[in-house]
Parts: C-alpha cells; sequence; structure tokens
C-alpha cells in the first residue's frame, strides 16, 4: 500500500495525462514486479444541448400556416410508391435517379410491386420564396391494408386520389373515395401514367365525374416514370389542402398513428401533435393505459429517422422512449398522450376501430426441432403487425404448430414470405380458413376459428340451436363484355346479386354478397381469370347468415387426419371430398396391406379411394400343381393380410402432408 502514492504522482489522473502518453504501472507477482503499459479512453461527457441542423433550423422558421399533411391514395399498382420518389426528388429530400421506391422499405414489397405497410416522409418545400412543411403518407393499396388507410387519413387533412389512365377506376379507388370524403379530407384527382400507349384520359376523366362528381378540370394528368407535369403537383397541394390546426401553447396532445419496434430503441410511435409541443426529457402519459414515460428522442421522417430538438403542433413525427418501451402492445393505435399533470386540460381522441382478422390458417415447421426457433421468428414479426392473432396448436400428424388469424390472403401470404426470406424458415402452411358462429341454446354465442373445435358428435349438437358463416359484400369492377362470366362466377359461389350500375358507357360496377369462405378460396384469381386480367375487387364486412355449413375430414383406415380438416358448406362436400382423397393417394406410400381412403361428414362417407397393397407372387414355385394347392396358398396370404391390416399403423411422410397442403 506505501507504493500506490508514489505510482499516483508518477501517473496523475488527468485527462491531459491519459492524451499524452501512456501510463505505466507495476504489477506485483510474488516478490518482483513488472511494468505494463496501458492506455484509458476519454471520458465524454453526455451533451445535454445539440447543435441545431440545417433543416432542422428551416422547421423552426415556417410557422403552422405553412404545414400541409396529406396522402396518396389509389387502387394496386396505379403508381403511388413511384409518384411518391418523384415528389422527395423534387423537394431535395432524395438525390435524382438514385433509388427506386424509397418509401418501400420491405424485400416483399419491393420483390413484389406493391405497398404492404403505409410509410410516412417530412418534406420542406421552397415555393414563391416561402418554406413550406409538407408532410406525405403513401398508403397500401390493396383492399386487405384497409385499415393502414384510415389511420393514415387521421393524420392528414387532404389526399391525391390517383387514377390509372390506362385503367380508369377501379374497385378500391371507389372504397378510397368514400372513406376520405367521409372523414372530410379535401380530394385531389391526379391521372397517371399518361404516357402510355393504351392511356385514356379522357375516360378517366369522364369515370372520375360520373362517379365521384369531380370536375375534370380539377385533375392533373402527370407521368410518374417520366416526372411529366409532376412540377405542378406540389402548388396544388399547398392551394387546395388545409393547414393543419393547433396551438403550441395550449397543453400537449398527441394522437398515436402507428408504431414499429427496434431492436435498440424499443417501440417507436409515429404521432400527429394537435396541441402544445414534446422534446426529449418530457415526461407523459397515455389515456388508454394510464402508463407513464420520459421521453428519449423525437424526430421527423426525412425519409429515415432524423432526429429534432422538439416537435410541435401541426408536425407528424417520431417519438421513442428512455428507458425503452419493450412491450409493442403498449403502443395502442389511436391512443392519445399528454404531459403528466395535463389529464384533466386534454380530452382524448375516439381512436380507431381494431382490425379483425378474417382468414385463419395453421403453420406447422417442417422439422420440430425448428418449433422455438419458429416461434422466435413469429413473435419478431408480430411485433411491428398486431393486426396478426396467435395461439399455439397441435396436431398428431404434423405436431405443434401455430394458428395464425389475418386480414386477408394477400396478407397471409406476405407474412409467409416474410419468415421464408427474412428468417429462413420451412414451414407447412393449411389451407386458409374463415371464423364461424355458433349459436347455443340456452343463449351462448362462440366465434370458433379451429375446425377441429367444431361440434360435430351427437351429445354437442344437441345443445347447438344454430350455425352461422359470415357474409361479405363484395365490389367488382370490370369492362361490359364481362358481365356474364362474373355474374356465373359470384352464383357459383352461392353469391347474392345486390346492384347493377355502369358508371361509364362500358364499365360496370356489381355488388354481390358472398360467404367470405368462398372469397378465400382463390375467388380473386378465378375473377381475374374469368375477366382476362381486367376485373378487380373491393369488400367489406356484412353479416353472420345462418348456414348449413358441416364438417369435412379426411379418414385414413377409418383413422381422422386432424391436419386436414375444414368447415364447408354441405353443398361443397362431394366435390371437395372427391378432390381431397385423389390429391391424398398420389402422395401416400403403399404398404404391405391395403389402405383406405376416405372424406367423411359425421360418420357418412362422401368419397373414398382405395390404395392397394405390396403383393408377392406365391403360386410363382407352382408350375403344375391342382388347383385347390393354388386356393389354398392364396387364401394363406389372404389371411396374413388381414392380420397385418389389424395390426398395422399407417405411416404418413411430412412430404406427403406437404406436397398435399402445396398449392
Amino acid at each position: 500500500m506505501r507504493r500506490w502514492p508514489r505510482i499516483s504522482s508518477r501517473c496523475p489522473l488527468t485527462a491531459s495525462a491519459y492524451l499524452s502518453k501512456p501510463c505505466t504501472r507495476p504489477v506485483v507477482r510474488g516478490s518482483w514486479a513488472t511494468s505494463r503499459p496501458f492506455v484509458t479512453s476519454r471520458s465524454v461527457k453526455a451533451q445535454t444541448q445539440r447543435a441545431p441542423s440545417t433543416i432542422e433550423e428551416r422547421i423552426a422558421a415556417i410557422p403552422i400556416e405553412r404545414f400541409r399533411n396529406f396522402c396518396i391514395v389509389a387502387h394496386v399498382d396505379h403508381g403511388k410508391s413511384t409518384l411518391s420518389d418523384r415528389l422527395l426528388e423534387l423537394t431535395g429530400t432524395i438525390e435524382v435517379g438514385t433509388n427506386k421506391q424509397v418509401l418501400d422499405k420491405l424485400d416483399v414489397e419491393r420483390e413484389r410491386g406493391i405497398t404492404v405497410k403505409a410509410q410516412t416522409c417530412s418534406m420542406v418545400y421552397n415555393y414563391d420564396g416561402n418554406d413550406y412543411l409538407l408532410h406525405l403518407v403513401d398508403t397500401p393499396g390493396h383492399v386487405d391494408f384497409r385499415a393502414e388507410v384510415s389511420r393514415s387519413y387521421a393524420s392528414c387533412g387532404g389526399a391525391l386520389l390517383l387514377v390509372d389512365a390506362s385503367q380508369g377506376v377501379q374497385a378500391q379507388t371507389v372504397a378510397n373515395f368514400y372513406l376520405a370524403f367521409a372523414q372530410g379530407l379535401q380530394l385531389i384527382p391526379v391521372i397517371n401514367k399518361v404516357d402510355l400507349v393504351t392511356a385514356d384520359p379522357d375516360r378517366a376523366l369522364e369515370q372520375l365525374q360520373n362517379t365521384f362528381e369531380l370536375a375534370p378540370e380539377s385533375a392533373l394528368l402527370v407521368s410518374a416514370k417520366t416526372g411529366l407535369n409532376v412540377k405542378s403537383l406540389l402548388p396544388t397541394v399547398l392551394d387546395k389542402i388545409p393547414a393543419p390546426t393547433g396551438d403550441r401553447t395550449k397543453p400537449l396532445r398527441l394522437l398515436l398513428v402507428d408504431s414499429w419496434y427496434s431492436q435498440f430503441k424499443g417501440v417507436i410511435l409515429l404521432v400527429r401533435i394537435f396541441d402544445g409541443e414534446i422534446k426529449a426529457g418530457d415526461q407523459v402519459i397515455s389515456f388508454a393505459t394510464g402508463r407513464k414515460y420520459t421521453v428519449g428522442e423525437v424526430g421527423i421522417m426525412y425519409p429515415n429517422q432524423v432526429r429534432q430538438t422538439l416537435l410541435r403542433a401541426g408536425q407528424v413525427g417520431y417519438i421513442h422512449f428512455n428507458p425503452a418501451m419493450r412491450i409493442s402492445g403498449e403502443a395502442k393505435v389511436g391512443d392519445t398522450y399528454t404531459k403528466v399533470g395535463c389529464e384533466s386540460a386534454v380530452e382524448p381522441y375516439p381512436g380507431f376501430e381494431e382490425p379483425k382478422a378474417m382468414v385463419f390458417v395453421a403453420a406447422f415447421p417442417v422439422d420440430q426441432s425448428d418449433f422455438v426457433r419458429l416461434e422466435e421468428s413469429i413473435h419478431q414479426l408480430l411485433l411491428n403487425d398486431r393486426s396478426i392473432t396467435i395461439q399455439k396448436e397441435s396436431s398428431e400428424a404434423l405436431g405443434a404448430g401455430f394458428r395464425l388469424g389475418f386480414l386477408g390472403t394477400l396478407h397471409c401470404s406476405v407474412f409467409e414470405d416474410r419468415l421464408r426470406q427474412e428468417y429462413g424458415a420451412s414451414i407447412i402452411i393449411t389451407p386458409p380458413t374463415v371464423p364461424f358462429l355458433v349459436k347455443y341454446k340456452d343463449g351462448k354465442e362462440s366465434i370458433i376459428t379451429n375446425p377441429a373445435h367444431f361440434p360435430e358428435d351427437e351429445v354437442s349438437r344437441r345443445t347447438v340451436a344454430d350455425l352461422c358463416e359470415p357474409y361479405i359484400l363484395a365490389t367488382l369492377t370490370f369492362p361490359e363484355q364481362y358481365l356474364g362470366k362474373a355474374i356465373e362466377l359470384c352464383e357459383a359461389n352461392r353469391g347474392e346479386q345486390k346492384s347493377l350500375e355502369y358508371f361509364t358507357a362500358t364499365q360496370v360496377i356489381l355488388k354481390y354478397e358472398l360467404p367470405l369462405a368462398h372469397l378465400v378460396d382463390d375467388f380473386f384469381g378465378k375473377l381475374k381469370s374469368s375477366t382476362q386480367g381486367y376485373a378487380t375487387l373491393d369488400y367489406e364486412e356484412a353479416e353472420w347468415r345462418s348456414s348449413n355449413i358441416v364438417k369435412l375430414q379426411l379418414l385414413v383406415n377409418k383413422e381422422p387426419v386432424d391436419a386436414v380438416s375444414r368447415v364447408v358448406h354441405n353443398s361443397q362436400t362431394r366435390y371437395l371430398g372427391k378432390k381431397w382423397v385423389e390429391k391424398f393417394k398420389e402422395h401416400v406410400d403403399r404398404q404391405m396391406f391395403e389402405i383406405i381412403i376416405q372424406a367423411s361428414v359425421g360418420k357418412n362417407v362422401v368419397a373414398r379411394e382405395t390404395l392397394k397393397p405390396f403383393r408377392k407372387d406365391v403360386l410363382q414355385k407352382l408350375h403344375a400343381s391342382d388347383v385347390s394347392r393354388r386356393r389354398k396358398l392364396l387364401e394363406k396370404q389372404k389371411e396374413g393380410r388381414r392380420k397385418l391390416k389389424a395390426v398395422g399403423n399407417v405411416s404418413i411422410d411430412q412430404k406427403a402432408f406437404q406436397a398435399f397442403l402445396a398449392k
């Protein structure tokens, strides 16, 4: 201990000593000492103030009267993401020609050319010598992601209604218009892809006028791909879309519009500030959960996350907390936040309606040893998509797995692709099913999503008063020459016609009420095939209807295969049962005994196939023997097969299930 004062005097604990040269100290080992050099790191004090960036200084100087919040809505593949790229280039947010589909950040979005999740970006646009702060939202166009569009409207004061000049008004265009109209948004019609050889802008303008009563002279004709006339869009946005209202001197009131999960920052919230301002260090409270949080960082999407000193009334930006919010379920979309102590002075917003799962599938790992890995992969994806429902499930044939609920068949397909691409999962997905409603005689009701829980035995059926299946209202748009084929398809799927309208001389809007079970059974693919790809489809929930639905299951040697069962309408059982047994027969290996494959509804067998056994030629060694000798050997062989069948079990390989469940 006497040595330490001398050592400390040689190596003073000052920053200058650390930075000038290495310091040495003796390391005592027994009776001898050695010296070894070491270098310490500089002690850095956390900065409490950060120098504002150029973009932050420009935003700080813009009053709320020069804010504009708007989104782009359209049908699938009408050019929303391409138009977003051109607007980002015009405002200098990204460099010209270096990026494509900047706001489509998922691999599956770029691969399929569709937008799955609404993405946001702030832009600073100089017009007539004044800076304007523009907030853009690029929305999905498919009906499965309508909830994303609805949430986007809450943060916007207007929308660009995009219409493809070659396709015209389509089903999702109609749905998006009425959704925006109901929320009082200012709409600017834009005709895109006017550079195509097949473009017909006059027809698209006529459809806008006849369908939505939008004046043709108010529409802009552009080409997002070539940039033709895109420069006229932003001045029109400034002129027609109103500035957001808000007072930065009032208590903080912000709306949670969306959220996503970061491995390092936890849950990140996308918020719209209606009143007040928020900065790092503020303590906020959630009206929905009552939990309190300390703000760790605020910023804007430009197009990636750019940190800011504060967000104020009228802005849309992101925030995350410190300590981080680690449970994504705490971030309830539509929730209102305010500063701690201001709860009584702030009126919360009513929030959003949570989207309901409409399509259910079962997912099993190909190798059961990968179950834990699959579970972790699914939960990682669920952090950024809380509209998916999940519960564990077990199958005798396929082992442990999960029953997943999705908003639609495309939503399910995108989720499956992300599992395979981002996490390398090898999975078996069962065909999609829909929920059904069971009404009991004692007045209780139960919604069942798993066919295994269907009340099929006699004891259970005695307590059931009625069985119902969900119906949807489908809106189909297509050229007039395909009207007959479209009606034929809808009638074949137990549809009921509600209306038939001509919104131009050659374009038809057809509305049908259809069972949801038929819609998820590749109805859209069949519609596209029958109309040569010209038809579009939109749908919304209608009601529960009493129906003659039964459980169809597959039997192998009179033993049910629980992985292959489905609740269907009674009229489909024979067709679907025959299809099942024929396909399953192709993928089951032959055994030493006969295998009987059946499709049954309760005790009623609706289809059957027989897989013949391997046969040994027991008469091979007999050349000129008596017929009784031959008959005796054949009877002995027959008896042996009967005994083998009584004790033998059919082993069905996983590859057989994979091939059978494959589309």
